[in-house]
């Protein structure tokens, strides 16, 4: 098994049953020399730093109904809300005060927020902040929307794809979303030019040892920037309630294989992480990640975002995020940084192998 992973970290890639292989044999002493190698490959790129996003969940609205997600359109213990273009600039307001210079944009797929709306959003947002990145995630559009986004001053964008077996998304989402669509938006937002974030669930219901490890190759295939990988958590009002949610150890076990995959990957320690387990994040940034998210959203909507229970941080005002991650990343040997935290780009095939800042 370490063979294996020695090879994954001078390949960046393995096959489909060499990943199936890692993932059905692993066990604790082989998860901590992954996660040795995981962490002196994060710290070859980005040194002990740890880059924070500050993260404005605009609308709970949703249009899809995805099995797992407490937002769903057929949740009708929802109170839904919606963020005016004046609360979100005050979101990002606070957030650049506490030295925040990322904001993610993320919400449900609303269709209030027109193009046009968002265009305008993104663009006051650059106008006032022109030093931070702007991320969204809002989901699926078309390329002339995205197109629209990006030349309205829109850096990243993340789209989780959730599971890379099409088979396996199927049984998680309505007939209505398909996996080639979902990776085709991923494709159409590289060409544009954004900086490109995917992502998936651990643990989530039907998914088996080779779906992860098509995760994995799916992974090498797209080349993102940012991956985000979290722990399935079930939500009480959806069709899995009754589902068991996603382990830490193996949600880790694949935020390690990803960093090898993927050396110079931006990689969340999720809130999610912090909601199964008190030290989540901590263990994540230890397992190899380098990005944390705390949450600028107005208190009084931040219970209303669920797309999971019992998530954390929902009555922090924003100073205490951002002053409890400084502190918990201190305790284990790492620095919050205030920076648009850049991910290294790859050079193109033409221009030779490497990386570029």
């Amino acid at each position: 098994m370490k063979d294996l992973i020695d090879k994954l970290e001078q390949d960046q890639c393995l096959t489909k049953k060499e990943y199936v292989t890692l993932i059905e044999n692993r066990n604790d002493k082989l998860a901590e020399y992954l996660f040795e190698k995981a962490r002196a490959i994060c710290r070859r790129y980005y040194g002990n730093s740890v880059y924070i996003r500050g993260l404005i969940e605009f609308t709970n609205v949703c249009k899809n109904d995805c099995l797992y997600c407490g937002i769903r359109r057929s949740n009708k213990n929802v109170q839904r809300y919606r963020l005016t273009r004046e609360q979100i600039l005050e979101c990002c307001r606070t957030g650049y005060g506490l030295g925040f210079r990322t904001f993610v944009l993320q919400g449900g797929e609303d269709p209030f927020y027109t193009d046009e709306l968002l265009v305008d959003i993104i663009g006051d947002i650059k106008k006032l902040y022109p030093d931070c990145a702007i991320t969204l995630s809002i989901g699926e559009k078309s390329y002339d929307s995205y197109l629209a986004y990006y030349n309205a001053g829109a850096d990243r964008y993340l789209l989780r794809h959730e599971t890379a077996d099409a088979e396996h998304y199927a049984r998680l989402h309505p007939a209505e979303l398909s996996l080639s669509n979902r990776k085709q938006c991923l494709y159409d937002l590289k060409k544009i030019g954004f900086e490109v974030g995917c992502g998936f669930m651990v643990g989530s219901p039907y998914q088996t040892a080779e779906c992860l490890a098509e995760d994995m190759l799916f992974l090498a295939e797209l080349q993102p920037q940012m991956v985000g990988i979290g722990p399935f958590i079930p939500h009480h009002d959806t069709p899995f309630a009754g589902e068991r949610a996603g382990t830490l150890e193996l949600t880790l076990f694949m935020l390690g294989l990803t960093r090898l995959t993927l050396p110079a990957v931006l990689l969340p320690a999720t809130t999610a992480l912090g909601t199964i387990h008190p030290k989540g994040r901590e263990m994540g940034i230890l397992a190899g990640a380098n990005v944390t998210m705390p949450n600028l959203s107005p208190i009084d909507v931040r219970s209303k975002y669920l797309l999971y229970d019992n998530k954390i941080c929902t009555g922090d005002e924003a100073a205490e995020c951002r002053h409890c991650m400084e502190q918990r990343m201190k305790r284990i040997g790492y620095s919050v940084v205030v920076s648009r935290g850049d991910p290294y780009r790859w050079k193109s095939e033409s221009e030779g192998k490497g990386l570029v800042t």
